[in-house]
């Protein structure tokens, strides 16, 4: 058997996927994956075939106060342009492919370019509140200028806009390809790109589907990658030479400006020392005080285990580490499902959900004396004995039994 695994985004997005692709090499079936170009060196080093797909992603991370946003027309044709690469690109990486699993919402051609060659499709999603259900809201796009919807309106008000923004989006673009495929065209985008089956790679005890009456989602739990990295010995001199620090970083997503100076000062309000990592926004250093360092990419399964508290955006990836991790987290959600996640951790008790946006040091403070109180480190210790670790493993074994 030979799966095609798709996905456009950053690294945690491309992670898990890579995670689901050793798992089944592991049952000896053939792996490609298609991710944005970031990502491709690192996969190539673990001997994985990885076909290209799109721009460099890393320069979003960036925060840039005289970039001027696209005018409509450079939108349109900004969107124009990626169809057109997903359609090119997978149709030519899925010949001789039986099974397209796509991860992200992002995937237009995916589907398309299986039911064309007459083989399957599965739509993974890393949060539940990516599906639609009467249970949540759909995710903050944020870049849409929508914003957080209250616990009283009607959710499926809500999916029903939701349904129509995507058509509104991608119907036209999707439908012109479809049609030069010879295919008919869809009305409804959002369910012809999720699925009526999908997955969810994402841990029952984190982040359950709300309805577990609900047969037509799967959850898998999540797809997490083992990593054996050791940690650098500058990262390690630190880290013995006082009490665990707290960590900060916003992973490859846009950090809110300045954010390094509060990340340091609130660290140091609350008596505790600082790791900051890089990442894709390239956060740096206010000063060069001894009580704090910054990194760049670390093995988080390993560090977490050794800080206080984990400051992070919220991300799928970044929230379960630091939760098998059994630390208490601060998550400051900027887009997207980081709003799931940020709710869930203050549901769970293990930590704090802050405001959205950029945070103040006050704000940030206030944040880590809550994440740092006994109570919250001994609940976020007991959650991460309850965490899975084979969700990939229950993926790939799923793909064989109903694909294989």
């Amino acid at each position: 058997m030979r799966v095609l695994l798709s996905t456009i985004g950053t690294r945690g997005d491309v992670q898990p996927l890579v995670s689901l692709a050793l798992a089944l090499r592991a049952l000896d079936q053939e792996v490609h994956l298609c991710v944005p170009p970031d990502s491709c060196n690192w996969i190539e080093g673990l001997g994985i075939p990885v076909t290209s797909i799109g721009p460099q992603l890393r320069s979003t991370g960036k925060v840039n106060p005289t970039a001027v946003l696209p005018t409509p027309e450079q939108r349109r044709q900004m969107m124009e342009g990626t169809v057109a690469t997903q359609f090119e690109t997978i149709a030519v990486v899925a010949q001789g492919c039986d099974l397209i699993v796509g991860a992200t919402a992002l995937q237009i051609a995916a589907p398309s370019v299986a039911e064309k060659m007459g083989i399957p499709y599965v739509f993974a999603a890393y949060c539940p509140a990516v599906l639609p259900s009467p249970y949540h809201a759909p995710p903050v796009l944020g870049m849409l200028g929508d914003t957080l919807t209250p616990a009283d309106v009607d959710y499926h008000e809500r999916w029903v806009q939701d349904a129509q923004r995507w058509n509104d989006m991608w119907g036209t673009l999707l439908n012109s390809h479809r049609a030069s495929l010879g295919l008919v065209p869809v009305s409804d985008v959002r369910s012809h790109i999720l699925t009526d089956r999908p997955w969810l790679a994402a841990d029952p005890t984190l982040a359950p589907w709300p309805n577990s009456a609900d047969q037509s989602v799967f959850q898998t739990g999540a797809w997490i990658l083992p990593d054996e990295c050791p940690l650098s010995p500058e990262l390690e001199v630190f880290l013995d030479a006082g009490e665990p620090p707290v960590y900060f970083g916003f992973g490859s997503v846009r950090a809110p400006e300045n954010i390094s100076q509060v990340m340091v000062m609130s660290a140091r309000s609350v008596g505790y020392r600082a790791i900051i990592s890089r990442g894709w926004a390239d956060l740096w250093l206010v000063d060069d005080e001894p009580d704090c360092l910054i990194i760049d990419e670390v093995n988080q399964q390993a560090l977490f285990k050794r800080v206080a508290a984990v400051v992070h955006h919220g991300g799928a990836g970044t929230t379960t580490a630091a939760a098998l991790a059994g630390v208490p987290q601060v998550v400051i959600p900027q887009m997207y499902d980081q709003h799931y996640w940020a709710q869930r951790i203050h549901h769970l008790g293990i930590g704090t959900a802050h405001a959205p946006g950029t945070p103040t040091l006050d704000s940030l403070t206030s944040a880590l004396k809550l994440a740092l109180q006994s109570d919250v480190a001994a609940r976020a210790q007991s959650i991460a004995t309850t965490v899975r670790r084979d969700g990939a493993q229950i993926a790939a074994q799923q793909t064989l039994y109903r694909y294989g």
